[in-house]
């Protein structure tokens, strides 16, 4: 297909990183900073927070910032029995600054536990688990760079199931909102612990930077006044100062081509004009987000991976996870105003995040309190309530300001046939195969996320709560945007896709810095650890290229 284009070809580049949100724009500043020529290719636009408001039909209803399924749709089976349906399954914006465009951003490390779940809960039938490659002391100090870089605020020693920490948060905690008060209160009652969830916010000036403007259109929001920490507000910026930072948005890349030794050669290309281009580069970084770094590595076949690239082992798309956010729900009778701060300026607690073998469940998950759904007057809407009619006017009324959500982040176990291919009949706008997400529940995470969903309960119970709704799940639909696994970093390549570099094990010069790399979900956000992960793996090149370049001298 490649070579059947008429092709510009850009001047060659040192490193080419596809993708400019969390992980691809934590990459660049790394390796931008350190003198390294990127050329960022990024499907999506390149918004200025000017763009940006509080718009919530246009935002959440009308895919302002959420992939248009008609240009991007992507299908989901339970199994291979089962007929895949279009569905937008686990949606990113694509965009410069990808979800961290649109999110609150909590920041919950990962414990040192989660990096070594399988030997702390060994063999689970019908699961795949693995250790990680690497340890929460390795990561540790990267976690620190990227709370710093963000601002982020936090109560360090708070949560008392975290790791050490070799330094705190740079602001201090978010205003105590009055649904995270409930929270605090609940859990005190109870005798489990509570932190305030870390955020990227900032609670003060700081780094140049005004303090954050807590505003109910946050979260499924992009952010007017850019105060809010993200890659589009904070990387992006480092890493163009630098004149080092050639990003190109609207540039959706087709496939990855290789040379006559099994490297990469260059990434194929399509700008918004529809003309095709072919980059050249050292090193390829693949930071597309799990469903569409598998997909691009699907997508590249050649005669030497047949099965898409890097994919000897077919392993590439395998044991992917998807968290499921699902909650308990209270009504009160004084108000708690959980959509203030777009619901999420929030508390939390890990007191059910360790593995515990006598719940007869692997593992936890990270637990907090958020507005109920969308909670903004468009979308808001109780559990069980009607959708239209007097009655939804009147729960509308009575209780839009007097409810609040206890969730959770279930930690789904990763499985062999959980899984994204290539679907083999529904194309994207581009007329390429779209990702067909395999997606079956282990019964471990049903039991556990029933087993969170009470714990959620109790909170608002010893809180005071007046109603209490629990929605369990009964399957992973997608309703989040994390997603990891599908290029599992290990040390084993017939077990693994990457190194623990998150280097391919068949490619030399590819990379990947998403949630792929990730050998397990976890039950906490990922994002900051996919961001941590990023700057590792840079600094990882930086150190390799000084290597190279002083070889010959020796």
């Amino acid at each position: 297909m490649a070579s059947e284009r008429r092709m510009s070809k850009p001047a060659r580049t040192d490193a080419v990183i596809i993708g400019a949100g969390a992980s691809g724009a934590a990459a660049a500043k790394v390796l931008c900073e350190a003198g390294v020529k990127v050329v960022a290719l990024e499907k999506g636009p390149w918004r200025r927070k000017e763009s940006f408001g509080g718009d919530e039909l246009a935002n959440i209803n009308r895919y302002s910032l959420w992939p248009d399924p008609l240009l991007n749709p992507r299908t989901w089976r339970r199994d291979t029995s089962d007929e895949a349906r279009v569905d937008l399954f686990c949606p990113v914006p694509q965009m410069v600054g990808g979800g961290t465009v649109h999110w609150q951003g909590w920041l919950p490390r990962f414990t040192p536990d989660d990096f070594r779940m399988r030997t702390v809960a060994g063999d689970l039938p019908g699961a795949t688990l693995a250790d990680w490659p690497i340890t929460y002391d390795e990561l540790e100090p990267y976690y620190l760079k990227v709370e710093w870089a963000f601002g982020v605020s936090g109560q360090a020693g708070a949560n008392r199931f975290e790791g050490p920490r070799s330094g705190g948060y740079p602001c201090p905690p978010m205003p105590m909102s009055r649904y995270a008060q409930k929270f605090h209160q609940g859990c005190a009652a109870l005798g489990w612990n509570a932190f305030p969830t870390p955020q990227a916010a900032l609670s003060r000036p700081f780094n140049g930077r005004r303090a954050t403007v807590v505003s109910a259109f946050a979260q499924q929001h992009g952010d007017p006044t850019g105060t809010r920490s993200s890659a589009l507000n904070v990387f992006v910026p480092d890493a163009v100062a630098t004149g080092n930072y050639d990003l190109r948005p609207d540039s959706y890349v087709r496939e990855l081509v290789l040379d006559g030794q099994g490297n990469i050669r260059a990434a194929v290309y399509e700008d918004a004009q529809g003309e095709t281009f072919e980059q050249e580069a050292d090193i390829f970084i693949l930071a597309c987000g799990a469903v569409e770094t598998a997909r691009l590595l699907l997508l590249s076949r050649s005669g030497r991976f047949p099965n898409g690239l890097a994919n000897g082992s077919d392993l590439v798309g395998r044991n992917a996870t998807f968290h499921e956010y699902s909650a308990a729900v209270g009504t009160y009778d004084d108000p708690v105003y959980a959509w203030a701060g777009g619901g999420y300026v929030s508390a939390s607690t890990f007191q059910h995040y360790g593995h515990d073998e006598s719940r007869g469940f692997v593992s936890g998950s990270h637990v907090a309190v958020a507005g109920v759904g969308i909670p903004l007057p468009i979308n808001w809407h109780l559990p069980g309530a009607p959708s239209w009619g007097a009655e939804a006017k009147k729960i509308d009324r009575d209780y839009f300001s007097h409810s609040l959500a206890v969730a959770m982040v279930l930690h789904d176990m990763p499985q062999h046939d959980n899984r994204v291919d290539l679907d083999d009949e529904v194309v994207d706008a581009w007329g390429l195969p779209v990702a067909r997400v395999t997606l079956k529940p282990h019964r471990n995470d049903l039991d556990q996320g029933r087993y969170l969903i009470d714990r959620g309960a109790d909170i608002l119970q010893a809180s005071g709560a007046k109603g209490i709704t629990k929605v369990y799940a009964d399957r992973v639909t997608g309703n989040c945007s994390h997603q990891h696994g599908t290029a599992r970093m290990g040390k084993d390549p017939d077990a693994s896709v990457l190194d623990r570099w998150c280097r391919a094990h068949e490619v030399a010069n590819l990379y990947a810095v998403d949630g792929s790399p990730f050998p397990t979900g976890t039950g906490a956000n990922p994002t900051l650890t996919i961001m941590a992960n990023a700057w590792r793996v840079a600094d990882r090149i930086i150190a390799e290229r000084g290597r190279a370049r002083t070889a010959p001298e020796r």
